[in-house]
């Protein structure tokens, strides 16, 4: 047995939940949901540290690079969800926003097994071609990680920019990346079951990571989603409101214009604001570098 990993706060026995199986449906429930709240305010601990990585991250986005991350598990899955929701949020490139699991193509016990394989994270960030203008976020409870680690350390001898996202004070990792987010959740309700309070902890920070950086590159207007890939009639109907709430028109005249410009949400924007058609919306847009504020002008209409 691993002294050390046992010793890690997320290992730890909570004795006040020794009978939670003799306990109540509801008052199981409780329990949990109590466990759940004290994640928020370990988020909050860390914010300073999330700011950083934010701040870092999209430095590399606007200079072209792109956010890779990294981990096994249940981090990993948490960081395949977060990646993939990037491209239709926010028009990005499938290739800007990549998550790299432990054992990808493999399966079962295999798949679990994989996270021990330090030579592999740095064999998949190689496959992925990684560079100096990449940042690589590795998300791992306990900081130990062979995979993880083994491609954190590969990303820094190339200059990456450098993110550890991690459940316990101190941790290994911690010391191995330019910014280290310890978001220290403790003692599960469940001994050991980190895709709990932990992985709550990391899906809220990868939602900060993502999301902000996203906004920080100018993939919104305030908190509308302009860049928003309206595919289907849902996100059409959304995309309106959208158009209608950056430009202080009507939901149908919004609706209107956003047919009219094959429904780029920024483009109608840009064309209504400036009473311009398409073309000529998206050529004022590509002479200020895409940045819809300086097309349109710094207020929403909707919020004014």
């Amino acid at each position: 047995m691993d002294e050390r990993l046992s010793a890690l706060g997320t290992e730890g026995w909570r004795k006040d939940l020794a009978d939670l199986d003799l306990r109540s449906t509801s008052e199981m429930v409780a329990a949990m949901n109590a466990a759940d709240a004290e994640v928020h305010r370990a988020v909050a601990d860390a914010a300073p540290a999330i700011a950083a990585a934010i701040e870092g991250i999209a430095a590399k986005l606007r200079d072209g690079g792109r956010l890779i991350y990294v981990g096994a598990g249940t981090p990993g899955r948490l960081c395949e969800l977060d990646a993939a929701e990037c491209p239709p949020t926010y028009n990005v490139d499938e290739s800007t926003v990549q998550a790299l699991i432990a054992g990808a193509h493999l399966t079962g016990r295999e798949r679990e097994a994989a996270e021990d394989d330090g030579g592999a994270g740095e064999a998949d960030l190689r496959k992925i071609g990684l560079t100096a203008n990449d940042s690589v976020v590795g998300v791992t409870a306990s900081g130990r990680t062979p995979y993880v680690r083994g491609a954190i350390a590969y990303a820094r001898s190339v200059g990456a920019f450098t993110v550890g996202l991690v459940n316990n004070a101190g941790a290994t990792l911690s010391a191995e990346v330019d910014v280290a987010i310890e978001v220290q959740t403790g003692p599960e309700v469940v001994l050991g079951s980190t895709r709990l309070k932990a992985g709550t902890g990391q899906k809220m920070v990868l939602n900060m990571l993502s999301t902000l950086s996203m906004v920080s590159t100018g993939h919104t207007f305030g908190n509308l989603m302009i860049d928003l890939r309206a595919d289907n009639l849902k996100l059409r109907v959304r995309a309106a409101k959208m158009v209608a709430l950056a430009s202080g028109v009507s939901e149908e005249d919004a609706a209107k214009a956003l047919e009219a410009s094959n429904f780029e949400t920024r483009t109608a924007v840009a064309a209504i604001t400036r009473s311009v058609g398409p073309d000529e919306a998206r050529k004022l847009l590509a002479e200020h570098g895409g940045d819809l504020r300086a097309v349109v002008g710094k207020d929403i209409p909707s919020a004014t």
